[in-house]
């Protein structure tokens, strides 16, 4: 059997992901459910790393920033792309300003956070001073 015998795959995207070992094992459950819906969305997302518009060392370093947030914390990838980074000529400087960068992500939990509880603390002091009268 020759290749032209083989029907193109209906999933390129996630095909080469899988084989670069760029696919993440927690993505097979929504790939098995639909399985064009993840082609779309893999070949969205990869479409700035693979548009060449970036260098390489860019693209490794928005890398580590997304797979590190508070949002994502998806370590394999994280030890993938900082490998890949230095491999590409990256410093330890840079990787952990990448690192520094995306942590100020987590300021929203305070942001948020913080003033709802001077709110509430200043109304429950007034409440019981309210009612101590």
């Amino acid at each position: 059997m020759n290749q032209r015998d083989n029907p193109p795959s209906s999933t390129p995207v996630c095909d080469r992901m899988r084989n670069s070992s760029n696919w993440n094992p927690d993505w097979d459950s929504f790939a098995t459910l639909d399985a064009a819906w993840t082609e779309k969305f893999m070949a969205m997302g990869t479409a700035p790393m693979v548009s060449g518009v970036l260098d390489a060392k860019t693209i490794e370093f928005l890398a580590i920033a997304v797979d590190a947030s508070c949002t994502h914390m998806y370590a394999p990838g994280v030890r993938r792309h900082i490998r890949k980074a230095l491999e590409l000529g990256a410093t330890k400087e840079e990787i952990n300003a990448v690192l520094q960068c995306v942590s100020v992500l987590g300021i929203h939990t305070m942001s948020l956070g913080a003033p709802i509880l001077l709110e509430e603390a200043t109304a429950h002091a007034q409440r019981n001073a309210a009612s101590a009268s």
